[in-house]
C-alpha cells in the first residue's frame, strides 16, 4: 500500500467551548486563511437548525467520525493535507498541521492558526523520506487532542490517490463505507460478482474482517428476476451500511435467503428458496446479530430484489428504508416499501407501503430526505413520497409524471423557501421530457415537453453557470438555469454530459464524474461534450469503471475536507483506488457526512445517482447552518 492512513484515537475535541456545552446554535465559521480570497467562501447568513421550523424534539444522532487526515503528493515538491471540519465543531475552530519526518518527533509546520479551508500545502517536506500528518483543533486559544495520523510512504508517487489493499477475488460493482470499529474513521464493506456472491469488509487501511457467502441462491443473476440472494444487479442492491442502532459502530444490513454463509460461519436457513430475511449483522466480525423475515404479501410472484438505504424517519432513530419488488406474470411489478428499526438485539418492520393498485411510478433510485424541514425525513421516490410513518404524502401522477431514470433533490434555488426536485421521464406519452417542482408539496414549478416519445435517460443538477442564480439542470433536452427556466446553452452539443455532479477542485461551482473523467464545463467557452476541459482521468492511474459500466464502486465525502472522494478498483480488484482531491482551497464547510440528507444518499446504490447535501452549493452560496445532529454511541 503505497500510503497508509490511521485514525485510533483523538476523533474529538476535549474542551468544549461555553457556547457548545450550553447548546447554543453555532454557525460553522467560513472565514478563510492565509492567501484566501473572500470571493471563494459562502457568504454568512443566520444558523437555523431544522429543529426550530419542525417539531422533531431531538438531535438525530450520527457518526462520531475522526478528521479523516488524507495527505497526498500534488507535485514534485508539495503535499496537500486535508482534514475534516466536523459538523459539531465550535465556530471559529482552528488547526495547526504537524509532521513527522520519518519516524520522528511532530513538529508543527503551519505558522498560525488554520482558520479557513481545512487543508495545507506542504511545500517543506523531504518527500525522499516517510512523512507522517496529523492535525490539532484550536478551541478558544487552546490547542486540542491531536487526530490520529495519515502516513505518506517515502519516494510516493504523484498522484491525488489513496490505495487500499483487498485479497483477490471476482470484480466489484459496489462499495459501502462506515465505521465498522467505533474508531471514528470509515471502513469498507464490497461485494464479490462471480458464479456466486459474496460480501468483503476491510478496514480502512485494508485490513481484512471478514466475508458473506451470498450461497446458491445468488447464482441466477437476471437483473429482474434473480436468485432470491442475489446482490447488486441491475437498479437493486440489498445492502447498506450504517449504525442503526446508534451504538457507535456501523451495522451491514444485506437481504439474504436459504443458503446464505455469515461471517462466523453460521449459515442462514429458509423454509425454501423463495421465502427471504432482512439480516443484520456486526460490523466488525459479519455474524448475525438479528434477522426478520421479508414480508409475504407478493411470493406468489416469487422472491423479491431489494433497494436499501438509511433515514431518520422520525428525526431521532434511525431505520432501514428497504425497497423490495418482483415481477408479476404478466410483466407488471409488484412494490413494496418498509421500514425497519434495529434496537441493537432486534429488527423490527415499523410499517409497509404496498403500492398495489395506486398510480405512483419508482425509478431507479431511492432517496431518503427531510422534504419539508421538520427534521423527520421521508421516502422518495421519481414519482412519489412516503411520509415518515409509510402513508403516502403525494404522486406525482396527479401531474403526468410516469417512470424514469433520474431525479435529484436539493435546495437548487436557494432564494426559494425549501427543497426542490428535478426529474426526467423515460417514454412518457405526453412527450414530457423533464420536469421541475417543490419537494415537499408536489407542486410543479415548471415542465418541458416536446413532440413524439422520447427516452431521457440522464438527467443531473448541479451549478455549472455562475452567471445565473442558483443550479442548473441539464439532460439530453438541454441545459437550463432551474431557478428561471431559462435555456442557457441551446446547443445541446455544447452543454456537459448529464451523468454525476461533483466537488472537487474547491470552487463552488459543480464538477462532472463521467465514465472514468473529471470535468469541468466552461460556460464562457463551451466546447463540444466529448471535448469537456479534463481535470483527470482515472485510468491513467490504474482505475477500472464498475457499476454500468461507467462508474465507480462509490463517491461521496469519504477522507479529508468536504470535496468529495470517488473510489474506484484496479484491473485485479484487488486494490481500492480512492481519488481525493490534490487541489488546495479557500472554503470551508463542514463535512458533507454529517449533512442529515448527504449523508442518507451514500447508503443507497441503485443506479448511481448524485449525492447533495440539504442546502445549495454553488457560486454565491450561503453559509450553511450547523447540522441538528448528535454523535452516536457517546
Amino acid at each position: 500500500m503505497q500510503g497508509t492512513h490511521r485514525w485510533r484515537s483523538g476523533r474529538r475535541v476535549t474542551t468544549i467551548s461555553a457556547a457548545l456545552a450550553a447548546g447554543t446554535a453555532l454557525t460553522v465559521g467560513l472565514t478563510t486563511m492565509g492567501n484566501a480570497s473572500p470571493a471563494t467562501s459562502p457568504a454568512p447568513s443566520p444558523a437555523t437548525s431544522p429543529a426550530a421550523v419542525g417539531e422533531a424534539a431531538a438531535a438525530r444522532p450520527m457518526e462520531d467520525l475522526g478528521r479523516g487526515v488524507v495527505a497526498v503528493r500534488a507535485s514534485d515538491t508539495d503535499v496537500l493535507v486535508s482534514w475534516r471540519l466536523l459538523g459539531l465543531d465550535p465556530e471559529g475552530t482552528g488547526f495547526h498541521v504537524y509532521r513527522s519526518a520519518d519516524g520522528g518527533e511532530y513538529t508543527r509546520i503551519n505558522d498560525e492558526v488554520l482558520t479557513g479551508g481545512t487543508n495545507y500545502m506542504d511545500s517543506e517536506a523531504d518527500l525522499g523520506q516517510e512523512n507522517s500528518y496529523r492535525v490539532a483543533p484550536v478551541v478558544d486559544g487552546e490547542e486540542q487532542e491531536p487526530s490520529e495520523p495519515f502516513t505518506l510512504t517515502a519516494d510516493h508517487a504523484e498522484e491525488p490517490v489513496v490505495r487500499v489493499p483487498l485479497r483477490e477475488g471476482g470484480t466489484v460493482k459496489f462499495a459501502w463505507v462506515g465505521d465498522l470499529d467505533g474508531d471514528g474513521a470509515y471502513d469498507y464493506v464490497i461485494d464479490r460478482q462471480g458464479t456466486t456472491q459474496a460480501l468483503e469488509a476491510y478496514t480502512g487501511e485494508g485490513e481484512f474482517l471478514w466475508e458473506v457467502d451470498m450461497g446458491p441462491n445468488s447464482r441466477d443473476q437476471n437483473n429482474i428476476e434473480g436468485g432470491s440472494a442475489t446482490i447488486n444487479v441491475g437498479h437493486n442492491d440489498g445492502v447498506t451500511v450504517y449504525d442503526f442502532d446508534s451504538d457507535g459502530r456501523a451495522e451491514v444490513a444485506v437481504r439474504v435467503a436459504d443458503g446464505v454463509t455469515f461471517g462466523d460461519g453460521a449459515v442462514h436457513r429458509e423454509s425454501d428458496d423463495t421465502h427471504q430475511s432482512i439480516a443484520i449483522l456486526d460490523g466488525e466480525t459479519g455474524a448475525a446479530r438479528a434477522t426478520a423475515p421479508v414480508p409475504t404479501d407478493y411470493i406468489d410472484d416469487g422472491p423479491m430484489y431489494a433497494r436499501f438505504g438509511a433515514g431518520h424517519l422520525d428525526g431521532v432513530t434511525p431505520s432501514l428504508v428497504s425497497y423490495l419488488k418482483n415481477r408479476q406474470d404478466g410483466g407488471a411489478f409488484n412494490l413494496m416499501i418498509a421500514a425497519w428499526r434495529f434496537d441493537g438485539t432486534e429488527l423490527t418492520q415499523q410499517w409497509k407501503w404496498l403500492r398495489g393498485g395506486q398510480n405512483a411510478p419508482d425509478g431507479h433510485n431511492t432517496r431518503v430526505i427531510d422534504v419539508d424541514g421538520d427534521g423527520a425525513d421521508e421516502v422518495v421516490e421519481i414519482g412519489f413520497v412516503l411520509n415518515g410513518d409509510g402513508t403516502l404524502r403525494y404522486s406525482l401522477a396527479d401531474h403526468g409524471i410516469v417512470h424514469g431514470d433520474r431525479f435529484h433533490i436539493t435546495d437548487i434555488d436557494p432564494d426559494r423557501p425549501g427543497l426542490e426536485g428535478y426529474g426526467v421521464q423515460q417514454d412518457n406519452p405526453s412527450g414530457l421530457r423533464e420536469y421541475y417542482y417543490d419537494a415537499a408539496s408536489g407542486e410543479m414549478i415548471w415542465q418541458h415537453v416536446e413532440d413524439g416519445v422520447g427516452d431521457v435517460g440522464r438527467g443531473v443538477a448541479g451549478d455549472v453557470d455562475p452567471r445565473f442564480p442558483g443550479m442548473e439542470v441539464w439532460s439530453f433536452s438541454g441545459l437550463y438555469n432551474a431557478a428561471t427556466n431559462e435555456l442557457t446553452e441551446p446547443d445541446t452539443s455544447l452543454r456537459p454530459w448529464p451523468q454525476m455532479s461533483f466537488q472537487w477542485d474547491g470552487d463552488l461551482t459543480t464538477e462532472l464524474l463521467n465514465d472514468g473523467k473529471f470535468e469541468q464545463w466552461d460556460p464562457e467557452n463551451p466546447t463540444p461534450t466529448g471535448s469537456l476541459p479534463r481535470l483527470l482521468s482515472t485510468w491513467n492511474y490504474g482505475a477500472v469503471n464498475a457499476s454500468q459500466g461507467i462508474n465507480p464502486v462509490i463517491y461521496g465525502d469519504i477522507l479529508g475536507d468536504w470535496r468529495e472522494e470517488a473510489v474506484y478498483t484496479n484491473a485485479a480488484s484487488d486494490e481500492l483506488i480512492i481519488f481525493t482531491t490534490d487541489q488546495p482551497t479557500d472554503t470551508r464547510l463542514y463535512t458533507l457526512a454529517h449533512n442529515p440528507a448527504y449523508r442518507n444518499a451514500m447508503t443507497f446504490k441503485g443506479y448511481m445517482q448524485s449525492h447533495y447535501p440539504d442546502y445549495f452549493i454553488g457560486d454565491g452560496m450561503a453559509q450553511p447552518a450547523r447540522p441538528d445532529i448528535t454523535y452516536a454511541g457517546g
